[in-house]
């Protein structure tokens, strides 16, 4: 019987395929049953990870390249969105970067009619700064334009397509940087920033989940062609050194994955050591000396670089934040210390570590009698008023300008005092040496009338119920 059927098999093609025309279509019918398979896992991941972060529902937001794992993850969104009680739109940032960036924001339009989701774009600039990748600038310019978008759409989550496969890869990238494990731990799961959730429903899926999931449903997608560029680190690595991982680790990148979840959780292990290190050093604006001095130095390089975050700076580098470490434990209480990080400087004032701004430039600025002159750093405001400022007429009969602190400049405060030293009246007001140059000066002519929060010379004091104007320093915030 068995031959039988093998001989009608083969030999009455009209009636039956051919042997491997029936292998071929049982395996088309698996793979499309494996597919199948693949699309409740996607749509759970979304669900669960909503139901978490937004538990009474809201709006969310997902980023929408237009490439396979976005395509797959608005999708789910949209299908799982009634049950979680969320209403979807989309967001696109097109970076121009590509030939095809217009083609692709066609694409993901006409993808949201179809679906019958709102969509969000915004075009952006790449900027690249000294030491910067194209890939870092496209990545910054991106996170800001989709805050900036969901934002205006009034989104509590933006939803982003990274999934198992990219988690692995940033990890092994990190350990090729020779990160800690903050770096190690990759990308977060869930982080709430500013009152916005940024979600990633897909980080424990890898790739292949998403593949069978957009076979599945014949979902459309594009294909970036910078993906196959060998001279992007993530592309090299996705070429030529995944596949031997996954030839000695056929589970890659589950485990690769699961490396990445210790890393965080050793990561928030020494936030909670440095928040119990700085329980009497941090007053949440400043950090003592004395207690980084006291501590062990793997534990003064954990609460520094805490404090340095808490600051909203990112982490420096190892030999950076050593350096640092070294400047400031050994500082004296008012030392002239200025290590510039991240835009800002890290200073220190009566035994304190300050963040603060940089110094500005120079500046002398007329001024025209306005109520406020707008100074590089902050504001300087002249409120009418009688007796205690700078007397009016002093002001209405001299060309008036504002300007940045110079060396050598005095002021007589008192009738009967001495003429001293702006810099050192500053000192004793417990202005921090960083600012004392900073702290602006207003000058009658050619000579120096009043420095505010300190005082007005009393060659420009205006007499008691005399016409004046008081002056109310209000420096911008870092």
């Amino acid at each position: 019987m068995r031959a039988r059927t093998r001989f009608s098999l083969m030999g009455d093609s009209r009636r039956s395929p051919p042997a491997d025309a029936a292998a071929h279509a049982g395996a088309v019918a698996t793979s499309a049953a494996a597919d199948a398979r693949s699309v409740p896992p996607v749509r759970a991941a979304v669900a669960a990870a909503l139901a978490e972060s937004l538990p009474n529902g809201g709006r969310i937001a997902v980023a929408l390249s237009g490439g396979r794992d976005s395509v797959a993850l608005l999708d789910a969104a949209v299908v799982v969105a009634a049950a979680v009680r969320c209403d979807v739109v989309a967001l696109h940032v097109n970076h121009g970067l590509s030939p095809h960036a217009g083609a692709w924001a066609r694409a993901c339009d006409n993808l949201c009619l179809r679906l019958g989701v709102a969509l969000a774009s915004r075009s952006v600039s790449v900027a690249r700064g000294p030491r910067v990748s194209l890939e870092a600038a496209a990545r910054t310019s991106r996170y800001a334009a989709l805050e900036a978008l969901a934002r205006d759409q009034r989104a509590e989550a933006v939803l982003l397509a990274h999934h198992a496969d990219d988690q692995a890869e940033t990890t092994l990238l990190q350990l090729l940087r020779g990160a800690g494990p903050r770096g190690l731990a990759a990308m977060p799961r869930a982080r709430l920033a500013d009152g916005l959730w940024w979600l990633r429903p897909l980080l424990d899926l890898p790739r292949a989940t998403l593949d069978a999931y957009v076979r599945a449903l014949a979902l459309g997608y594009i294909d970036d062609e910078s993906n196959a560029d060998p001279r992007h680190r993530r592309n090299a690595l996705r070429r030529d050194i995944v596949p031997a991982l996954r030839a000695i680790a056929p589970g890659y990148p589950a485990q690769v994955v699961r490396a990445a979840r210790h890393q965080a959780e050793a990561a928030l292990l020494q936030d909670d050591l440095a928040e119990h290190d700085a329980l009497a050093a941090c007053d949440g604006e400043t950090l003592d000396c004395a207690t980084l001095r006291s501590l062990a130095p793997h534990r003064a390089r954990n609460l520094l670089r805490w404090f340095v975050a808490s600051q909203r700076l990112p982490a420096p580098s190892t030999a950076r934040l050593s350096d640092m470490l070294r400047q400031l434990a050994t500082a004296s209480a008012d030392a002239r210390v200025a290590i510039a990080h991240a835009g800002a400087e890290l200073g220190v004032h009566r035994g304190r570590i300050v963040v603060h701004r940089a110094a500005p430039d120079a500046y002398d600025c007329p001024w025209n009698g306005a109520a406020t002159i707008e100074l590089p750093h902050g504001t300087l405001a002249f409120a009418a008023t009688r007796g205690g400022g700078i007397a009016r007429h002093h002001l209405e009969s001299s060309r008036v300008t504002v300007r940045s602190g110079r060396a050598g400049e005095r002021l007589q405060l008192a009738q009967r005092g001495s003429r001293r030293g702006v810099s050192e009246l500053l000192r004793e007001a417990g202005v921090p040496a960083w600012n004392r140059l900073a702290v602006p000066r207003v000058y009658c002519g050619a000579r120096l009338a009043a420095v505010p929060g300190i005082g007005v010379d009393i060659a420009f004091a205006a007499e008691p119920d005399e016409a004046s104007c008081a002056l109310d320093w209000q420096p911008a915030r870092r």
